[in-house]
């Protein structure tokens, strides 16, 4: 059994140790915004917050969750208004849309923990990303931004 803590709520798990989080997330507790891309943690799709830390929650077990803080996108801000949502929507950053939660997420890891990043820093966190689409210059710009407070 694990007890942890998501977007706030205090939870209590008592399924299959070896469940991956992303399906506890999304079929458990109907939080939809995290999604399944690899299964491999190789697109970050599936990224949330773990105690602060950027996870890919496709490989991350149940088992290792207990008395941890989990935010997923839903948990980011409650009113879509954290500074990398709004960089997001003034940057015009998602085509087709779909890994832009994992992105959101890993810019968001990166930021609280480097408030003023340099672009290579940029580059270095967000690598674990993929978009499908190409968005690569629209994101890394929302990211500055978002830094700068724009």
């Amino acid at each position: 059994m694990a007890n942890l803590r998501v977007n706030g709520q205090e939870r209590t798990y008592d399924g299959d140790p070896s469940m991956p989080l992303l399906w506890y997330l999304r079929d458990e507790l109907g939080l939809t915004g995290t999604k399944f891309g690899c299964g491999a943690a190789l697109c970050g799709n599936c990224t949330v917050h773990v105690n602060g830390e950027a996870v890919r929650s496709c490989v991350t077990p149940m088992s290792e969750l207990g008395g941890k803080s989990v935010i997923t996108i839903e948990g980011l801000s409650a009113k879509g208004d954290h500074p990398v949502q709004v960089a997001w929507r003034d940057n015009r950053v998602p085509q087709c849309g779909y890994c832009q939660t994992g992105q959101i997420m890993q810019a968001a890891a990166l930021l609280a923990k480097t408030p003023g990043p340099t672009d290579a820093q940029i580059a270095e966190a967000m690598a674990g990303n993929i978009c499908r689409c190409g968005c690569y210059q629209r994101i890394h710009a929302a990211v500055r931004a978002a830094a700068r407070g724009a």
